[in-house]
């Protein structure tokens, strides 16, 4: 399953308003980090496909959404439900490290 982007425009409709639980990859092309972490995020798609949206947005092409969530370095990683922001993590992490970070909001 291919992520998604969004962008300033779209960022409303796809997430906000998004009837599962949308986790949402602030990230950067010239971000190492970034790079490393899109695998996993790959994976986590697969893993919840039913129960978790997964959206890149390239902080460089829309700066809009990172600057009014305060997002300050990448990889940021939102977790948003039912329209609201619920989690927040920061850095590249394992995989098992994120399934364990997410579980809780995908019931």
């Amino acid at each position: 399953m291919a992520i998604e982007h969004v962008t300033d425009e779209t960022f409303a409709g796809e997430v906000l308003d998004a009837s599962v639980p949308v986790l949402i990859d602030f990230y950067a092309d010239w971000c190492g980090p970034c790079r490393m972490l899109s695998p996993i995020l790959e994976e986590l798609a697969v893993q919840f496909p039913d129960t978790l949206k997964i959206y890149k947005l390239n902080i460089d092409t829309s700066p809009q959404t990172p600057t009014r969530y305060d997002v300050m370095s990448v990889p940021t990683l939102l977790l948003f439900k039912n329209g609201v922001q619920c989690a927040l993590s920061v850095g590249s992490q394992s995989k098992s490290k994120m399934v364990a970070w997410l579980t809780p909001y995908l019931t």
